[in-house]
């Protein structure tokens, strides 16, 4: 084949494409040239040369690609993989609370639906809820140092060999194969971390300021080229921590005329009837100290006994671990403000700048501690065999086991939570004007009684885990049909095994556990809260003053063996490995694809082609433990409880399959312009939750219950992708690039409520009780009157002496009323998820890299422009289908190196985007938004010779603060400080 670059092209360049087949085959193939250098053999020695390779592979690659080389993410200021990452155009990530990068949004699709592989393989990926079950199908690549990696590869248009499951992108990291170095690379690296944040942290839970890194690969070459071996691993700690204030529990809605805040204070606001305004739940601070220990390792083992058979066994191994201990304090509101005032922002809905309430009774001052331990740890192992048959055929076939599992590393389980309160709030005021919400506390009586008032009230200790293993064989073929063309040709296989499990142990003794003559006053430490937010009080302007300042710090381990004391439980104050959540879902994948792609001129012109077809059919098995419901008692007016029996597991089964078309062009121009059109059809699998089979009931009144159920035979979404570019290389290192591209995504999901009678459950209302008790009477009942009908069935109705008790046991003598054989069915509107609606994304990106000449200076940016349909609205209640995540984000990075000295400095940016549609536990759902936020990274480095060297670096120098805020901007939910981070290491190279 020639070595003309090719790259993706797009779905309209179908006509384009037939022309230039029927053109190839008329003109005669230009003379065969040398295969294009593959990735994996670039020798990357600097950060010009890194950029270079970056952009060599931009260019040559199939498609629209980005990417990063070794030396490249070596050299970024960068924890995890995942910082890496952001630098690509088009590519926002999500941080961690501790500022860390976390996962990744690729134009404008979140995290669930991108594909991540190592290898070309796919990889498992496992995460934990708090508080919950899992949903999510989102790679961490907080799991993965940058150092272990050789390269990374995003692939934004599709292509017929790749697996399914990337509607934003694929993502394939690549590490390293000693043959293909084909010589000895040895070296070792060290560093020292500082992260500010531990600073600001109380010193029984920060650990010590400076913890350290290292990481070193060894890879060489044996038997005159026949065996090598490659093994790299790194090994890192970091001590951090955030201090946090927000309304956790989240903000109630209420309607102009109606809700939680009086009529005088709604017209002092401006809201009018029918107007949406928001009323907190509570205001709390958070102060949390984090061990993280990270470990990765690989090996690779190549043997290749002759010159076209090469056989790789590699396996991969990490592991994350994450301590926290917290202390909060937070003041819990009635929610009915006697003084305040409500703004509207322009997004419809109004928000108090100011809130307060007073008490005629002492209201509880809030404080709790946690200790939460998760491990997460992947493993993948995999073997290759790759076959130069002939000349013109390459046969490949692949396997691999992957497994990630994430669950509780401490006695105490994943997350446990205890809570304590002194009883001596008289009044609370909260100010929202500045961003940095600031609580006011007034004390009724004596301060310095607080600890003799102190005691445990609620208590929460949560068990969350979950397993994703991955099993899959793929054959590959690669056939030259004539020097100018080939054929692409593979089936797989892959089985996708994924277990989602939580339990919770909780105790909701909010009025106090015990007596707090219970708990020695030497268990609270008395602390000020001011000097750990002092920053974010000044940065944000607000008053520091009123703030309340005194609060008490305490030990968890100690105030959980006193609260055990208090009467022996500790079954109360332990986890439980006895999952009440445990949801079982399997995937079975066949595929298969052929892809013909061809060069050719036309016009005198060079252009590439390919066209392809994926054909991908899955079928899913969900099992859930859900609680058998044996029954309904109706024990008062308007409610009625729900008879739970032992639990049991439901099965459910679905299947799906498509035909994906691909079709890329690109055509060469001139010697330095280059123009590319793609068309692709990809698919992004539902979540874990949203597949699960099984109903689960919520509650029952006398007009019907609600509950909630997956849906196995839920479909993907499906997105249609097209995608133009044009990048103009106009100098060596140097290119100018726009992108447009409009993604069409149907089969969005949302939910429906779908009436059904489970568990063939009846009701008493309408029964035949029901209905002798309204004959009885006469009438005088009435059909609404229930308290008349319920003291008739369990009692004699007098109309002239009034309910009388018969004691008939029969009828209920314990107050509560069954329903029985032959009573009406009971309906529930069950909550399901469905395909719901489909919208589109349009989008933009602009990349620049420029080299000056040889001074050594350059520069690179990307601005990435998304909209979407897909949008939430503020100010409805309505049941709404947004997309999450999608944001503009740009890059900057400018640079400096010679033959021994080297300086990075970075900003990355990413605007205000949708975060979560279900921001409130309390039942009052609603948006989440991460406000914009932008960061400073720099790092500097000195080779005193060509085996040692030095590197220093600083992370989020600006101090940067991360914000999460509701429908209005004022509405806060997280406002999060962290710190900057520091390092110091060298490298020496054998």
């Amino acid at each position: 084949m020639t070595n003309r670059p090719r790259l993706n092209a797009l779905a309209s360049a179908v006509g384009l494409l037939a022309v230039g087949l029927s053109s190839a085959q008329a003109q005669q193939a230009a003379a065969p040239q040398a295969e294009p250098q593959q990735l994996e053999t670039v020798i990357v020695t600097g950060i010009r040369k890194s950029l270079d390779s970056s952009l060599d592979m931009k260019r040559k690659a199939q498609g629209v690609v980005d990417g990063i080389v070794a030396e490249d993410i070596g050299k970024f200021p960068d924890s995890n993989l995942a910082e890496s990452m952001q630098r690509i155009a088009g590519v926002s990530i999500d941080r961690t609370a501790n500022g860390e990068g976390s996962k990744v949004t690729v134009r404008g699709v979140g995290p669930d639906f991108n594909l991540v592989l190592l290898n070309g393989r796919q990889m498992p990926a496992s995460s934990i809820g708090d508080t919950y079950a899992s949903n999510s199908r989102a790679f961490d690549f907080a799991n993965l140092a940058s150092e272990s990696i050789a390269a990374l590869e995003v692939y934004k248009t599709s292509r017929a060999e790749t697996p399914t499951g990337g509607i934003g992108a694929t993502i394939n990291i690549k590490t390293a194969r000693p043959l293909e170095a084909g010589k000895q690379i040895a070296s070792f690296g060290m560093k020292l971390v500082s992260d500010q944040s531990n600073k600001r942290l109380p010193d029984p839970t920060k650990g010590s300021q400076l913890t350290p890194e290292v990481s070193g690969i060894y890879s060489d070459v044996f038997a005159d080229g026949t065996f090598g071996i490659a093994l790299s691993a790194s090994h890192q700690k970091r001590n951090s921590g955030f201090n946090q204030v927000g309304v956790n529990a989240g903000w109630h809605n209420n309607t102009g005329g109606s809700g939680q805040v009086s009529q005088a204070l709604q017209d002092a606001s401006g809201i009018q009837q029918g107007d949406l305004y928001v009323v907190p739940q509570e205001l709390r601070y958070s102060l949390n100290g984090l061990q993280r220990t990270r470990t990765n390792g690989q090996l690779v083992l190549q043997y290749r006994p002759v010159k076209d058979l090469t056989a790789t066994l590699d396996a991969t191994y990490s592991e994350l671990k994450i301590h926290t201990r917290r202390n909060e304090l937070s003041a819990w509101f009635n929610t009915s403000p006697t003084s305040g005032t409500w703004e509207n922002d322009g997004s419809g809905v109004f928000a108090p700048s100011t809130y307060g309430e007073t008490y005629g009774n002492p209201a509880d001052v809030a404080m709790a501690g946690g200790v939460f331990g998760t491990k997460a740890r992947n493993q993948a192992t995999g073997f290759n065999l790759a076959w130069q048959a002939s000349k013109d055929l390459k046969l490949e076939f692949d396997a691999h086991h992957a497994t990630a599992t994430t669950g509780a590393d401490s006695p105490y389980g994943s997350n446990a939570t205890i809570g304590v309160s002194m009883y001596n709030r008289a009044n609370i005021t909260a100010d929202f004007r500045h961003g940095f919400p600031v609580l006011g506390i007034g004390i009724a009586g004596n301060p310095g009684d607080g600890p003799a008032l102190t005691q445990v009230t609620g208590s929460s200790f949560r068990n969350s885990y979950m397993r994703n293993a991955i099993d899959q064989a793929q054959f590959k073929g690669k056939f030259n049909l004539s020097e100018s063309s080939e054929l692409d040709f593979g089936v797989s296989l892959s089985k996708v095994k994924n277990r989602t499990a939580f339990a919770n142990v909780q105790q909701d003794n909010w009025g106090g556990y015990g007596k707090t003559s219970d708990y020695d006053d030497g268990l609270w430490q008395a602390a000020s809260l001011r000097p750990y937010f002092a920053r974010s009080l000044s940065a944000s302007g607000a008053d520091g003053a009123a703030l309340f300042n005194d609060f008490y710090l305490w030990d968890f381990d100690a105030v959980r063996k006193a609260a055990i004391a208090v009467n022996g439980d500790t079954a109360t104050f332990s986890p439980s490995s006895n999952f009440t959540d445990d949801r079982r879902t399997q995937e079975t994948s066949r595929s298969a694809y052929v892809q013909y792609q061809t060069d050719w001129e036309s016009w005198g012109i060079p252009m590439n082609a390919s066209a392809g077809l994926r054909y991908e059919s899955t079928k899913v098995r969900s099992q859930a433990l859900v609680p058998v419901v044996t029954g309904l008692e109706w024990k008062s007016e308007n409610e009625f409880a729900i008879i739970r029996g032992d639990a049991a597991f439901l099965a459910g089964t679905g299947k799906y399959s498509y035909v994906l078309p691909s079709i890329d062009w690109s055509a060469d121009l001139t010697s330095q312009l280059k123009v590319r059109a793609s068309y692709g059809e990809t698919i992004g699998r539902p979540g874990w939750g949203d597949i699960q089979s099984g109903t689960t009931l919520n509650d029952f009144r006398v007009g019907g219950g609600t509950g909630s159920s997956g849906n196995p035979n839920l479909k993907p979404l499906k997105s249609k992708n097209i995608d133009f570019s044009a990048e103009y290389y106009y100098a060596k290192g140097s290119y100018a690039a726009l992108g447009l591209f409009r993604k069409n995504i149907s089969n969005f999901i949302g939910t429906n409520g779908v009436q059904t009678s489970p568990f063939n459950l009846t009701t008493p209302v309408g029964g035949a009780l029901y209905n002798q008790a309204l004959a009885a009477t006469g009438g005088n009942c009435g059909t609404a009157d229930r308290v008349c009908i319920r003291n008739y069935i369990l009692h004699t109705y007098d109309g002239t002496n009034g309910v009388v008790w018969t004691g008939d046991d029969v009828k209920g003598a314990n107050g509560t009323i069954a329903g029985q054989p032959g009573d009406p069915a009971a309906v529930f509107t069950v909550s399901t998820p469905v395909n719901a609606r489909k919208d589109h994304i349009n989008g933009v990106e602009l990349n620049v890299q420029h080299a000056f000449g040889n001074s050594g200076f350059g520069m690179s940016a990307n601005y990435t422009w998304v909209r979407s349909g897909l949008k939430y609205q503020n100010a409805s209640l309505a049941q709404q289908y947004a997309l999450l995540g999608l944001s503009n984000s740009a890059n900057a990075v400018g640079f400096y190196e010679d033959d021994s000295f080297s300086v990075r400095l970075a900003y990355n940016w990413r605007d205000a985007f949708l975060s979560g549609t279900n921001s409130d536990i309390w039942g009052s759902a609603g948006p989440s938004y991460t406000a914009a936020y932008g960061q400073w990274d720099l790092s500097a480095g000195y080779k005193f010779n060509r085996n040692l060297s030095v590197q220093v670096e600083a992370i989020n120098m600006n101090d940067g603060t991360q914000r999460v805020y509701g429908r209005n901007k004022q509405q806060t939910q997280y406002y999060t400080q962290t710190g900057r981070r520091f390092m110091i290491g060298a490298r020496y190279t054998f």
